[in-house]
């Protein structure tokens, strides 16, 4: 019954009230029967990584919100792991984490571009059975992560990009207001 699993995303249903997932794109990195972690991949901050990072000084690339959940932690998705070790693949072209050393090293050196790697603050988990539930109460409808969404130039449109991909009535959804009542 489970079909969700490591490189799900989660799309949120266009009338999902929680503020902090209100049409985003939840790439799903580690799911576990204790519990799931992921991150929002639609949603950029107005932090650059040299904002947060010490030793990033002078690197304009921006930071994602990936979700409510320690918002004090720095995480990494990438299509590096050429050149960042002790990533893992979540989807085929996308890799979590990795040796922070090498990343700082490799960005001053020119060898990771922007396009390359996505920063996040925080990131979005459940604990055990939170988010079949969640599931079933239909705040998420799932599909499969890939390098295009998750590096897709403009995040902003990555929400409607998943809908899109989906066809059929999820292409739909994307002109639902966000509060039908207001219709």
């Amino acid at each position: 019954m489970d079909t969700v699993k490591n490189g799900t995303i989660l799309i949120s249903d266009p009338f999902l009230k929680d503020p902090n997932f209100v049409r985003t794109v939840v790439l799903l990195c580690d799911h576990e029967t204790t519990g799931t972690c992921g991150f929002v991949i639609n949603r950029k901050t107005e932090d650059t990584v040299s904002d947060l990072i010490s030793d990033m000084e002078g690197c304009d690339f921006p930071v994602y919100y990936g979700g409510p959940v320690q918002t004090d932690t720095v995480h990494i998705l990438h299509r590096r792991p050429d050149l960042i070790t002790d990533s893992i693949e979540v989807v085929p072209g996308v890799f979590w984490g990795g040796d922070f050393t090498q990343i700082i090293q490799y960005i001053h050196a020119g060898l990771i571009a922007e396009e390359d790697i996505r920063f996040y603050i925080g990131y979005s988990g459940w604990g055990e059975g939170q988010l079949a539930e969640e599931l079933e109460e239909k705040s998420w409808i799932t599909s499969t992560g890939s390098e295009k969404l998750v590096f897709f130039a403009e995040p902003e449109q990555i929400w409607k990009e998943a809908l899109k991909e989906m066809g059929g009535e999820y292409q739909q959804l994307i002109h639902y207001p966000l509060d039908p009542q207001l219709n």
